[in-house]
């Protein structure tokens, strides 16, 4: 049987992206795999970051300020976005998880905090073994001309449109 990692894209304008990342890092985990799951841009607390408390084998780090983007990155955004990638390369070419999840990697690669070259040359370099999955909106074409599975979530309908706030547990 086949030991090669593939690279996923789950991207598009709908909810469930992040969500379907750790659908999948769960699964992994329960079968006994290491997940690293990065999330960039993310500085606040997720209900998500707790999962290192009941999971073995998953360490999550967040890549980003107290607060998202909302216009154009700030030097504190680049410096953190920068030190993660460098810190994800490392994790990619050490091979020491089976699954690596780069979380809003495609909103910062649209805010150009680092280039679709530079990401696809670190992809490269990884272990062949490594599954890698990386989220966000905006994914670039040569991103997804490289991924081996590419999901778009479509947003028909919100409730965010009728007023209703990120809730813990389901969005944050």
């Amino acid at each position: 049987m086949e030991n090669r990692g593939y690279i996923h894209i789950y991207t598009g304008n709908g909810k469930g992206k992040t969500t379907a990342a750790l659908g999948l890092a769960l699964r992994a985990v329960c079968s006994g795999k290491k997940v690293f799951f990065g999330q960039f841009l993310k500085g606040m607390k997720y209900s998500e970051l707790d999962a290192t408390k009941y999971l073995p084998n998953f360490i999550m780090k967040q890549y980003g300020a107290e607060k998202f983007i909302c216009s154009s990155p700030s030097q504190k955004d680049v410096e953190i976005a920068r030190k993660g990638i460098l810190e994800i390369k490392e994790v990619l070419a050490k091979g020491e998880y089976d699954i690596v999840v780069l979380d809003e990697l495609n909103i910062a690669l649209y805010y150009n905090l680092f280039s679709v070259e530079e990401i696809i040359d670190i992809l490269e370099k990884r272990k062949d073994n490594i599954e890698v999955v990386i989220t966000g909106r905006y994914a670039p074409q040569k991103l997804i001309n490289k991924a081996d599975l590419v999901t778009e979530m479509r947003e028909i309908k919100h409730y965010y449109k009728k007023g209703v706030e990120a809730r813990i547990g389901i969005e944050k």
